[in-house]
Formats: C-alpha cells, sequence, structure tokens
C-alpha cells in the first residue's frame, strides 16, 4: 500500500486529538515507543507509544477488522515496517499493556474539543513584541508622511467647476462619474528622489479621433476643468506614498527594483485607502480639510462610470467597517507588499512580509476589538483590497485616455502607470 493510501486508510498512523488518556513522561523513562520504537510523545492508553501508534490502536479498537498476518504472526515491528502488517502492530500493542477501556467515546472526544475551544477563547489574545513593532513603525511614518488636515491641498491650483467644457466635449455624457484622487501633474522635479528614481517616462501611444485633436487645438480651454487641480494633489499623494514606503524597515531591505516594482502596483491603491478616511458615508462627500470633493467634480477631470461605480461602492463598503488608523495602516502595508505585482523578481520574500502584516492586522482585530461580531471584519477587509486589485486595470486605461485629450496628467503618474521596468 502506498504512503497516501495508507493516511487515508481508516488503521492509518495519524492521531492527533484522538481524545486518548495522557500523561508526561517522566525524564528518567525511556522516550522511544514501545511499539515501533519511534519517538514517543508519552504515555497512551496506559504505554509509552508514539503518536502514530496511539492513533492506530484507537482507531483498530473502535473500529475492529478481521486483521490477519501474511506472514507468521510473528513480525518484528519497527518504524520502517510498521505498516506492513497491521495484525502483529496490534498485537503488539495489547502486549506491552494498552487497554481498550482507555479510549474516550466520540461524545466524550468531543466534548473535551470543545472544553478546549472555550478555554482558548477565553484566553485573552496579545500582540506579540514584533507585532507591536510593526505597527508603530506604521503609524509613525503614516504620521510623518500624510497631513491629516490637508492644509497644503489649497496651495494646488484651483479647483475649477466650470461645467460647460466638459458638457460640449465630454467622451461620455450620459456617464455618472466621482471624484478619485488619480489625475496629477507634478512639477517637473523627480518624485523618486533619495535612492529611488524611474526611467524618464514616455508619452502614451493611445490614438485620438481627429475631430477630438482639432478641438483640441481650437478650444484652449480646457475640456476636463479640474483635471490640474486633480493632477497636482495626485503628484503630491504619489510623493507622500513613495516616502512612506521609503520609512519601513522592510521596504528598505528590497532590492531596488522590487521597491519600484511594489510602488507602481499599489500607488492607486493606497491613495484610495487614505482618502478613504475623509470619506463621509451619509453624504457621500470627502471632507478633506480646507477643501470638499465629491461626484461631479470627478466627472470634470475625465472619468468614467466604468471606474467610479466600483470605486464609490468601494469607499462606502470600507467606511462603513469604521476602521481605526491601525487597520488603515495595516491595509495600506499589505497593499504594498503584494508578492504577485508586475516586475517583482523576489517574491517569497515579499510574500513573507506580506504575511507578517496580514497576520499582525488579524491578531490586532482580535486582541483590540470588542464586537460580536469583529472575527468578521478580517475577511471584509481583505475582500476589499482585492476589489482595489480589479479596479487597477480600468483607472489605467481612464488615465491614459484623459491625458490622450487633454495632456496635462503629470508624468510620475505617467511612469507609475506604465508597465516598463
Amino acid at each position: 500500500m502506498s504512503k497516501e493510501l495508507e493516511e487515508l486508510s481508516p488503521l492509518g498512523d495519524s492521531g492527533h486529538g484522538d481524545g486518548s488518556e495522557e500523561e508526561t513522561e517522566e525524564d528518567d523513562e525511556p522516550k522511544i515507543c514501545q511499539v515501533c520504537g519511534d519517538k514517543s510523545t508519552g504515555y497512551h492508553f496506559n504505554a509509552m507509544t508514539c503518536e502514530g501508534c496511539k492513533g492506530f490502536f484507537r482507531r483498530a479498537m473502535k473500529r475492529p477488522a478481521q486483521l490477519c498476518c501474511p506472514f507468521q504472526n510473528a513480525c518484528v515491528i519497527t518504524k520502517s515496517n510498521r505498516r506492513q502488517c497491521q495484525s502483529c502492530r496490534l498485537q503488539k500493542c495489547l502486549s506491552i499493556g494498552m487497554k481498550r477501556e482507555l479510549i474516550m467515546s466520540d461524545e466524550a472526544v468531543e466534548k473535551r474539543r470543545m472544553q478546549i475551544r472555550r478555554k482558548r477563547m477565553q484566553e485573552p489574545v496579545t500582540l506579540s513584541p514584533q507585532q507591536e513593532t510593526v505597527i508603530q513603525e506604521l503609524l509613525t511614518a503614516h504620521h510623518k508622511t500624510f497631513d491629516m488636515t490637508c492644509a497644503n491641498f489649497v496651495q494646488f491650483r484651483p479647483l475649477d467647476r466650470d461645467q460647460k467644457s466638459i458638457s460640449e466635449h465630454s467622451l461620455e455624457p450620459d456617464s455618472g462619474r466621482f471624484f478619485h484622487t488619480t489625475m496629477h501633474k507634478p512639477p517637473s522635479e523627480d518624485a523618486m528622489q533619495r535612492n529611488i528614481s524611474f526611467s524618464s517616462p514616455s508619452s502614451p501611444s493611445s490614438s485620438v479621433q481627429s475631430t477630438e485633436n482639432k478641438e483640441w487645438k481650437q478650444h484652449k480651454s480646457a475640456i476636463f476643468t479640474t483635471l490640474p487641480h486633480f493632477t497636482d494633489l495626485t503628484t503630491h499623494m504619489i510623493k507622500n506614498i513613495i516616502n512612506f514606503s521609503k520609512t519601513l524597515t522592510m521596504f528598505r531591505a528590497l532590492i531596488i527594483e522590487d521597491q519600484i516594482a511594489l510602488l507602481k502596483g499599489a500607488t492607486f491603491e493606497i491613495i484610495l485607502i487614505h482618502f478613504n478616511m475623509f470619506f463621509n458615508e451619509v453624504t457621500g462627500i470627502w471632507e478633506c480639510g480646507p477643501l470638499q470633493y465629491c461626484l461631479d467634480d470627478a466627472m470634470q477631470a475625465g472619468f468614467h462610470r466604468h471606474l467610479l461605480d466600483p470605486m464609490m461602492n468601494f469607499h462606502y463598503t470600507l467606511r462603513k467597517l469604521h476602521l481605526r488608523e491601525e487597520e488603515y495602516v495595516l491595509m495600506q502595508a499589505i497593499s504594498l507588499f503584494s508578492p504577485d505585482r508586475f516586475g517583482v523578481t523576489h517574491h517569497s520574500v515579499i510574500d513573507r512580509n506580506q504575511e507578517t502584516l496580514a497576520l499582525t492586522l488579524k491578531t490586532y482585530i482580535e486582541a483590540k476589538r470588542s464586537e460580536p461580531n469583529k472575527h468578521l471584519l478580517y475577511p471584509k477587509i481583505m475582500a476589499c483590497l482585492t476589489e482595489m486589485r480589479s479596479m487597477n486595470e480600468e483607472y489605467t486605461k481612464q488615465v491614459l485616455k484623459i491625458q490622450d485629450i487633454q495632456p496635462d496628467v503629470s508624468p510620475l503618474l505617467l511612469e507609475i502607470i506604465s508597465k516598463d521596468r
């Protein structure tokens, strides 16, 4: 019989959690199984045995079968051959004193398991020192790089809410749009300063209808009137995200190529997460200090319904979870350390980082939340992360389309969404 089939057999070796009576072995006792010679884990059913022989004996007694030795009923049972003859193995178990009456019933086993579960649930969950350090580093980085008062937003180019131009030149007159911090034009300075630099961006190759080109040349006024403001806003956000990332120990430990790949892949998502902190789930407005943004502002920046509808749903869904600041920054970090981003080379290292962050988030929720349904929060957060990934490609398409019509998108953003290394 193959090893895989033996493990599936009712009389196989696996015996963890079977409810046997156990005693801790003394230091001067032999630490080998008296049945097969394998390493013993203690007294089981009145004899010193390994986990394999413990499980075998329990199942053999609970499901008696007609066992026959294919040889001469005198097999020597060892660790390597203990699966070859179940009959002689059972006889060896009985000969060393293993007792059937010590086997717990299925009901008793289930009762014992429930007691263990209740005990574990009553034990308080706490964050490890390492997890506390991770959270504190993320909070410190967040506070250093993101101004939650949004006071500097007024320094960007004015938010022109004149709807005349877009009503005349909109590509999709019937489409609704909502605010998103993605249309960005930066000052010409390089935002990848301090050890991170992107190559010079290439202009998009998307084609535009000749009539649209003529209209653009004829009409000097902007078609997407709020685009310049959002261009400056998003350029500002991209720089903050770069600085936030470079503050993290795990990020700095990566090679430069992986750092760039992670930033390119996660910038859009981190912007979404960050601005969700300002979203008013009642009014549907982003309340960013001295400025407020609404659906019409995004429409006037040129975004289409294919992106805006799921994005608005995302903001409502995430905001209704009422996350704490610690949960927001952990969510941002989990998004950043995604090992499947385009261009990543050291997938295993980044995957371990993401697992560490995800486990820290899960433990934080269990340790710090007291709501009865808190166990649902972690999977809901992970679902929101998945939803953002699905919007990334559509976002890139729309940015490039807007750039074709009104070349006001920042070179830095174009480099972020490019697939070139």
